[in-house]
């Protein structure tokens, strides 16, 4: 029955292996999900998606083999939303579900595009049209044993055969922004891990050995636990032009936050010069000299720098050409310092790529990067981390 399936995904471009989809036939014989679209959904990409960028394509195939209603019905009006605002919500007993019958597939789907075509107001408690609290396969916050969810904002019984809501997955696609979670996907890929420490962690494989060779006494093993070992200096633009990124300066900070360890960061304007901040609100009284955070940390930390490198050239390239201040070096000449002081660099950039080229600043910035800068997308920071782990 699911060959085709499996011929769907590999013709959506998806890295299907036979070894997969017999794993996913197996996991369905031992029983291990109940006989629901959902928890196959969930199944199906757990057993044959290895990426979470694929997450998107998967979703598509999913629904062009099993027949999405937006590809049997044209649908070209939207559902009113009085239709399916929540006044009362239907409980029942289990004899009472018993009691009410489903409709095949083919059924299902016929019946809903004649619901669109007849419907023209609200219907709540019923057991035909789209609306709430009823009996119909069709609607929200009612009970069907094998309907359609329409504008429910969660599960409730878990018998939907299809959920008419907005795709879940489409913020995985490469060229879209980035959330939080995305953002640490993509940073993971920079971790390198280490055991230091005391040994706290047990170590089944060698318990297991030690066990057997001391004729079966126990002889528990342990070890320490395993430690993201890289080290990352975040250098991060801030104000003017950046105000309108801060949201997603915020969600690659706390993602870095997150998962290292060992993440120190400043804070700059534009472009660095001799001295950075941790605190923007004490900007000028606890400032730190550009020289000291290059004497300060190894060669062996990783340094990425976070902006949008729109400003004036002159910022970059003069000695006071600074907005803020007269500073007596060029921007360019404290980029170029912290880029021989740390080997492993790279600039994350918040523009959309495809302004880069009118942006006079940028190029000279990509320029000084050698050509190290990489846009605010997941293909982007999986670039990056991966230049960086090299």
């Amino acid at each position: 029955m699911l060959i085709n399936f499996f011929f769907t995904l590999r013709a959506a471009k998806l890295k299907v292996s036979v070894k997969e989809y017999l794993v996913l036939l197996e996991a369905i014989q031992a029983g291990v999900i109940d006989n629901t679209v959902d928890e196959f959904y969930y199944l199906a990409r757990t057993s044959l998606v290895k990426d979470e960028a694929n997450f998107d394509k998967f979703d598509r195939a999913f629904a062009a083999y099993f027949k999405g209603v937006e590809m049997l019905t044209d649908f070209t009006q939207e559902v009113p939303l009085d239709w399916l605002q929540k006044k009362l919500e239907l409980e029942l007993s289990a004899e009472e579900k018993a009691a009410i019958e489903k409709m095949g597939w083919d059924e299902l789907m016929k019946t809903l595009k004649k619901r669109f075509e007849e419907q023209k107001e609200r219907h709540e408690g019923g057991n035909r049209m789209i609306g709430t609290g009823g009996t119909s396969p069709f609607g929200a916050y009612g009970y069907n044993p094998q309907g359609i969810r329409i504008g429910q904002d969660k599960s409730r019984n878990k018998s939907a055969v299809k959920v008419w809501d907005q795709r879940q997955f489409k913020d995985y696609d490469d060229s879209l922004e980035l959330g939080t979670r995305n953002i640490k996907v993509a940073l993971r890929r920079l971790r390198r891990f280490a055991r230091e420490g005391s040994a706290e962690e047990l170590d089944l494989d060698d318990t297991i050995r030690s066990t057997a060779a001391n004729a079966g006494w126990l002889d528990i093993k342990m070890v320490p636990e395993r430690h993201n070992k890289v080290k990352v200096l975040l250098l991060m633009d801030v104000g003017g032009t950046m105000d309108e990124h801060i949201h997603r300066v915020e969600e690659i900070f706390s993602a870095a936050k997150s998962e290292f360890k060992h993440l120190e960061f400043y804070y700059f304007h534009n472009c660095v010069y001799d001295f950075m901040w941790k605190n923007n609100r004490r900007r000028y009284s606890e400032k730190f000299s550009t020289w000291d955070v290059i004497r300060k940390y190894n060669k062996d930390y990783k340094l990425i720098f976070v902006g949008d490198a729109t400003m004036s050239p002159y910022e970059i390239l003069q000695p006071g050409g600074s907005v803020e201040y007269n500073n007596e070096e060029p921007g360019a000449e404290w980029l170029a310092r912290l880029t021989q002081a740390f080997p492993k660099f790279a600039w994350i950039n918040p523009e959309p790529q495809g302004v880069w080229g009118y942006r006079q600043s940028i190029a000279v910035v990509q320029q000084l990067m050698n050509q190290r800068m990489f846009p605010l997308t997941l293909a982007g920071l999986e670039g990056a981390m991966r230049l960086l782990s090299k």
